[in-house]
């Protein structure tokens, strides 16, 4: 097993086997619950990052709102940077401020997720 290289545009690429997104799911779930935010996943592996993503979007949308202290402390528990913001922000023009922070979370949890499965395998 090679140690994975996930960029934004590769992501779907690795959404394809459904441990994998149970994990990043859980992971997922973890991370906003540990803070008193409710994450679900249906168990749909085939809308995974759809569901997911229009899920956080919601969330982030909501905490930037209400609580911007509570969302920067998710953002640190998941390690997401502005320079990661930022860099996302160029290659995903299509999406909006608040949905591309949806974005890194689910691709900072599945990247989690690959690294965790591969040092467990070497």
């Amino acid at each position: 097993m090679n140690l994975p290289d996930l960029h934004n545009n590769n992501i779907q690429s690795y959404l394809d086997k459904a441990e994998i997104i149970l994990e990043t799911a859980q992971q997922i779930m973890k991370d906003f619950g540990m803070f008193g935010v409710e994450i679900t996943f249906s168990g749909n592996t085939e809308q995974a990052y759809y569901e997911l993503h229009e899920q956080l979007t919601f969330q982030v949308e909501k905490l930037l709102a209400n609580n911007a202290e509570l969302l920067m402390s998710v953002l640190y528990q998941v390690d997401i940077s502005d320079r990661e913001i930022a860099k996302s922000a160029e290659e995903l023009s299509h999406y909006n401020h608040i949905e591309i922070i949806a974005h890194q979370i689910i691709f900072r949890d599945l990247k989690k997720v690959l690294f965790r499965r591969y040092y467990r395998n070497i």
